[in-house]
């Protein structure tokens, strides 16, 4: 049973560090408080804020990625990165398509 039994080091499993955990956190935290204070506070226009929050969350996804979900310290053959972008595509073509739908279906009264 003891044979069974492997660390994370012998199968090539590892963990961020504290160092990087922390910039990750810290990321996060930073990229809440952007949009947070740019809504709040009045900061731009109705476009612009929406810009500035469709930007902060894809930065923050990628950063929850990066330095959460270690997708760049994945082995080969990379299922989960593959599922990830396929699960994002199907998501994508939802809102799109969502939106679409919305904007020409719109009832003109």
């Amino acid at each position: 049973m003891a044979s069974q039994q492997h660390s994370h080091e012998e199968t090539g499993h590892t963990h961020g560090s504290l160092k990087s955990y922390v910039l990750g956190f810290v990321l996060s935290i930073v990229l809440t408080i952007i949009p947070l204070v740019a809504v709040m506070n009045d900061m731009f226009n109705k476009s612009t804020t929406i810009i500035v929050i469709l930007v902060t969350a894809v930065l923050q996804f990628l950063v929850q990625l990066l330095f959460f979900m270690h997708i760049r310290e994945e082995d080969k053959p990379r299922y989960n990165l593959i599922s990830l972008i396929f699960a994002v595509l199907i998501l994508m073509t939802i809102v799109i398509g969502s939106i679409w739908i919305m904007t020409y279906n719109q009832v003109a009264g």
